[in-house]
């Protein structure tokens, strides 16, 4: 299968299930919603080092936030409700509690399984936070020295798919990263998707294990300019530069599309193919072969 001059190479991304939660942050303006979201989400790429994949979902319009400001759905991945929960709670302490103007609100309301946000955060107002019932639902007010911090007091947990990917192989660096940057712009449209690696892009694509023991995943020596001609290489031919693109969504529709849509948008002059990252169905229970998912977008 081609997509104008690009080969999409007859292989498939291999996927595993993820816990996810969805919160929706609003500040007073961009700069400061922007500074909120960047921090929360920092150090967010993959579970083999980081305590949680995170990344913005999408921009949030002011007449669909609970307190009529501006925006932000930032997504949270992990391998269990408990590492979610624990990785959510710390960044909502450290990084949205800090950020001036910001408020919380749970993402998932209609999630039967829950984890701490206000209730958890609650305690630095020292005794003088207050609690409100709205709609049902219950927020903690704690007290900042910018007035209130307002942030819902738990939130939804649900069932999700990580490590969605494809590998862009490009003749030169620059087509590479124009072609990742294409790819990346395009996914970010899908909802209930995130690319949580920096820019939306893996420069260092790995493989299961390592000659070194203490090492969970080691470099993919298969797609490296670099070791061509000292390993067996799966580079297309004409491919100087491989970069990776993994995508973490709500459901394997979700992944599926936004894998389609970043391929078609990836593809193009100066990128001769596009493949994608598995290790033989060992690691995880979803295939998104390619050709299939850009058939069924």
């Amino acid at each position: 299968m081609n997509i104008d001059s690009t080969q999409i190479v007859d292989t498939f991304a291999e996927a595993f299930g993820l816990r996810y939660g969805r919160l929706v942050v609003t500040a007073h303006d961009q700069h400061w919603l922007r500074a909120a979201v960047e921090a929360a989400c920092g150090y967010g790429t993959s579970v083999i080092g980081c305590d949680a994949e995170a990344g913005l979902e999408s921009p949030v319009a002011s007449d669909a936030t609970p307190d009529g400001r501006i925006g932000a759905a930032v997504m949270f991945f992990g391998f269990s409700a408990e590492a979610v929960a624990k990785a959510v709670g710390n960044r909502l302490a450290q990084c949205l509690l800090t950020c001036p103007t910001t408020a919380v609100f749970d993402g998932l309301p209609g999630a039967a399984d829950r984890m701490p946000l206000g209730d958890h955060v609650r305690y630095f107002g020292d005794g003088f936070e207050k609690s409100k019932v709205v709609a049902g639902r219950r927020y903690w007010r704690v007290p900042v020295m910018d007035g209130e911090f307002l942030v819902e007091e738990s939130a939804g947990l649900e069932k999700g798919v990580g490590g969605g990917n494809f590998l862009v192989q490009g003749e030169t660096l620059e087509a590479t990263l124009a072609a990742v940057r294409r790819g990346v712009d395009a996914i970010a449209a899908v909802p209930g998707t995130i690319t949580p690696f920096p820019g939306g892009a893996v420069r260092s694509g790995s493989k299961v294990g390592s000659q070194y023991a203490a090492l969970k995943a080691s470099t993919n020596e298969a797609f490296s300019p670099a070791l061509a001609g000292r390993v067996a290489s799966e580079l297309h031919p004409a491919a100087a530069c491989c970069i990776e693109v993994v995508i973490d969504g709500v459901s394997e529709a979700a992944v599926a599309l936004a894998m389609a849509v970043g391929i078609r948008a990836a593809a193009g002059p100066g990128i001769p193919a596009i493949a994608a990252g598995n290790y033989g169905g060992k690691l995880g229970k979803f295939r998104f072969r390619l050709h299939d998912v850009l058939r069924d977008a």
